[in-house]
């Protein structure tokens, strides 16, 4: 049993159908990538993995419970941590109170704590910045910043959409090195990345969806070496 399986969902944005028939898993200690084009339903994937969209059609579970009707907070609770595209942070509270907010369900201090150390030293730039206000934070804090907050519900399965969306090429690599060592301690990661050549080399497996179906699977080495994705999404 993967602690993750995403089994034959079909998703709706009224009547245009964003995602047919997607079936994944996700098993523990595994970073799996899921790439494809803009509008390929990467993200749409993501957030009906969280509940804040239901499928017509098919079943999500999750450590072997099913979440596919599970409203979203409920599915934070049992583990599912996502760090939106886009970032989302609370730009008018400081760096210190959007990590806060990650841990609002969690009601022991020594673990926030502990948790917070920890994601200060994958993040040594948050601390610097802790008491600044969120939004003026630069792109790749900010991205650092949604990273972190995930990280402070404790999760059991990481899902993070488009980290690297607008970084440097430096900060790019320092995000997809934070990923690996995320990984490293033990947390899995599903990983929504139109950055496919990263998001390929740094994934245990991937997926690849085009117009809202799986098209191609495999290790993130096979895909890499697929002629087609290559052609696709490597620009080779």
């Amino acid at each position: 049993m993967s602690l993750l399986e995403v089994s034959g969902i079909d998703v709706f944005y009224g009547r245009v159908q964003a995602v047919r028939s997607a079936t994944l898993e996700v098993d523990t200690g595994e970073v799996v990538a899921l790439i494809g084009s803009n509008g390929a339903g990467k993200t749409t994937t993501l957030r009906t993995i969280s509940g804040l969209l239901h499928p017509l059609r098919g079943t999500i579970k999750f450590n072997g419970l099913d979440i596919t009707r599970i409203e979203p907070q409920k599915i934070v609770g049992l583990g599912v941590c996502q760090s939106p595209e886009g970032r989302r942070l609370f730009t008018r509270m400081s760096v210190l109170d959007n990590l806060r907010m990650g841990a609002y369900t969690r009601s022991s201090r020594a673990d926030i704590k502990t948790d917070m150390d920890r994601v200060f030293e994958l993040f040594p730039r948050l601390k610097e910045r802790m008491n600044q206000i969120a939004g003026t934070l630069s792109g790749g804090e900010q991205q650092m910043c949604a990273m972190g907050r995930a990280l402070m519900a404790r999760p059991k399965l990481l899902m993070l959409d488009e980290p690297s969306l607008g970084l440097s090429p430096i900060l790019v690599e320092t995000i997809f090195s934070i990923v690996r060592e995320i990984n490293a301690t033990g947390t899995p990661v599903l990983l929504v990345e139109q950055n496919a050549n990263k998001a390929l080399d740094v994934a245990h497996r991937g997926y690849v969806l085009e117009t809202g179906s799986i098209v191609k699977t495999g290790s993130g080495k096979e895909l890499l070496a697929s002629a087609d994705v290559q052609k696709a999404y490597l620009g080779m």
